[in-house]
Formats: structure tokens, sequence, C-alpha cells
């Protein structure tokens, strides 16, 4: 059996080395366990509890290291790069009839829970669908 650890341990390997996105990683490290126990133990039972265990093991305890390679920051689309960002009110919002919010050169359909006159400054709050969510930005003098 312990040929055929060998054998998972390096198929694993090589799925990692061609898809560079750390999935078979921990899974390799559990057949290579298991490898080293199929020398000592023939039970086929006991070298599977131990791939499991192994591979679960090496999840946990790198799951933090793999965030921080990953990098799950988000990058802003076209889509949602204008949020938090400043716009300028180009029709009238009311509470309930959406307006229009020029933005980073381009309008956009806007809604709020107040109503906001031609001419204020928003700020974009989030995006719904394809309307802003918008807040009136007080000027302070």
């Amino acid at each position: 059996m312990s040929f055929t650890w060998m054998i998972i341990f390096i198929i694993l390997i090589l799925i990692e080395l061609s898809t560079v996105n750390l999935v078979s990683i921990w899974f390799a490290i559990g057949a290579l366990g298991s490898f080293i126990l199929s020398f000592w133990v023939n039970d086929i039972t006991w070298q599977i509890a131990v791939f499991v265990a192994v591979s679960t093991i090496a999840l946990l305890l790198t799951k933090n290291f793999v965030k921080k390679v990953r990098g799950e920051e988000m990058t802003p689309t076209n889509l949602d790069r204008v949020i938090g960002k400043i716009g300028i009110v180009t029709e009238e919002i009311n509470k309930l009839e959406p307006g229009e919010v020029k933005v980073d050169g381009k309008r956009w359909s806007a809604i709020s829970t107040k109503k906001v006159k031609v001419g204020s400054k928003v700020e974009i709050l989030s995006i719904e669908g394809v309307k802003l969510n918008v807040k009136e930005v007080k000027e302070e003098d």
C-alpha cells in the first residue's frame, strides 16, 4: 500500500503545481503521512484515518497563512469604486422617486431616504441594482 500512497502524493503535488491555488496541498500532506504510516501499519482503515486527520490538521494550521497568500482584499471594479465618493445631484431625489447624481464623470440614478435638492453634494453609500443609495453631505462653513 506504500506505493499507492506515494502515487497519490505525487499526483496531488502535480495538481498543486499546475493550479497554483493551494487546493490540494493539504491532501498531499495527508497522503505523505499515510505513506509513512504504511511502513508500520498495513491496515487500510488506519491509513485512511491518518490521511483524513493529517489533511484536516494541515488545513486548520495553514488557514491564516493561506488567507495572507491569496490576499482576500477586494479590488474595486468599475461599478463599486464609486462607493464612498461624493457626487452632485443633477435631478432632485425624493423619498419615493429616484433622481440623478453625477459622480466620477458619469450620471447615475439615485435614491435616498430623504429629499435631496439639485446641486446638493451627496455621499454614495451603496449600490442597489442600478441605483446609487446616497445621503446628503452637509457642507461645513
